[in-house]
């Protein structure tokens, strides 16, 4: 499995920028399955890897910018549904045999889900975090939450690569895997392989804010809809999900015998988060012009009177999205 450059709503490419560049630490990992000094345990010698990844080769170039990843994580810590924590919590505490939670989070990024969720669980927690570009692991990884809700150790390891196929016993050991803006970057078949995955290893999966191909803008615009629609039918490109992911994940964990759950968790966009609105605009009307080469000119006018009214203080923007949490049924015997 893979993220996508095209993800507007998700991640931009771009390489990092200076400020972020002078705030990291030297020393990023280069090999597969790395730890970052003092964050956490390695794997140890012989012990087989729990998600096997595609390597990154040393010329693969940044896929996003952690300038676009700082710019949303406070959105997105107040869009994801909290309302899904409390079931998390009583499934992970009826897991057998664990002295602590191992958590498995897929295309991390800067770690965003791991400082809004560590802090939100009880108990030990070791997290690894799965990236293909080594900047943004170091990020994350130097720059997770170290104490859980009760004010147990939080340790995380990086592991570099594309996540890959994922087989039935891929995920062995697993307490939790999550992801945040993914499902949606993913063709049916990944998210098969991932909720075979899931569901094999008995661990629930939280993956959050994927794509329910709406917005609303405030004032309106004729060319809302029309600029929708482009962009979701470019987010369906080369056989991607897009909108389409959530119904395609619930579908295949619940065929598979998880209980999901859903719950909304739009961004709400105000004059107080101008810079990250200003930057999905410019992205969700590039997208869709890519797509429909035809809106051009109409989208230029468009895109250049939203970005004054942005810039005013006049434009309030909501982008829909949805959590998911799939309970599957847990293996050795717990209810």
């Amino acid at each position: 499995m893979r993220k996508t450059a095209t993800k507007q709503s998700g991640k931009i490419p771009a390489q990092p920028g200076p400020r972020e560049v002078a705030s990291m630490k030297p020393g990023v990992p280069s090999d597969a399955e790395s730890v970052i000094p003092g964050a956490g345990p390695s794997t140890h010698p012989g012990e087989r890897p729990t998600v096997r990844l595609r390597d990154a080769g040393p010329d693969d170039a940044p896929r996003y910018a952690p300038e676009w990843l700082e710019l949303r994580e406070g959105p997105d810590a107040a869009a994801r549904a909290g309302d899904l924590i409390d079931p998390l919590r009583i499934r992970l505490a009826n897991l057998p045999g664990k002295a602590g939670l191992v958590i498995h989070d897929l295309g991390c990024g800067t770690g965003s889900m791991g400082r809004w969720l560590a802090p939100r669980l009880d108990g030990p927690q070791h997290w690894i975090l799965h990236d293909r570009d080594p900047y943004l692991l170091h990020f994350a990884a130097v720059a997770s939450p170290r104490s859980a809700a009760d004010g147990s150790r939080v340790t995380v390891e990086t592991r570099r690569g594309d996540v890959g196929l994922l087989t039935p016993d891929a995920l062995a050991g697993a307490s939790l895997v999550t992801a945040s803006a993914l499902l949606d970057v993913l063709t049916r078949e990944e998210i098969g392989t991932l909720a075979t995955a899931c569901t094999g290893a008995g661990c629930p999966a939280l993956l959050t804010l994927s794509v329910a191909g709406r917005v609303e803008l405030t004032p309106s615009d004729p060319l809302d809809d029309e600029i929708a629609d482009a962009f979701n039918a470019h987010q369906r490109r080369g056989g991607l999900l897009g909108p389409d992911a959530v119904t395609v994940a619930c579908e295949a964990f619940s065929e598979r015998g998880a209980t999901v759950r859903l719950h909304p968790s739009a961004w709400r966009l105000g004059p107080a988060e101008s810079a990250l609105t200003a930057q999905w605009l410019r992205g969700w009307v590039g997208a869709a012009v890519e797509e429909r080469p035809e809106l051009k000119e109409p989208a230029e006018r468009y895109l250049r009177d939203r970005l004054e009214a942005c810039r005013a203080g006049e434009l309030k923007v909501v982008v829909h999205h949805s959590d998911l949490l799939a309970l599957s049924r847990p293996t050795g015997g717990a209810s």
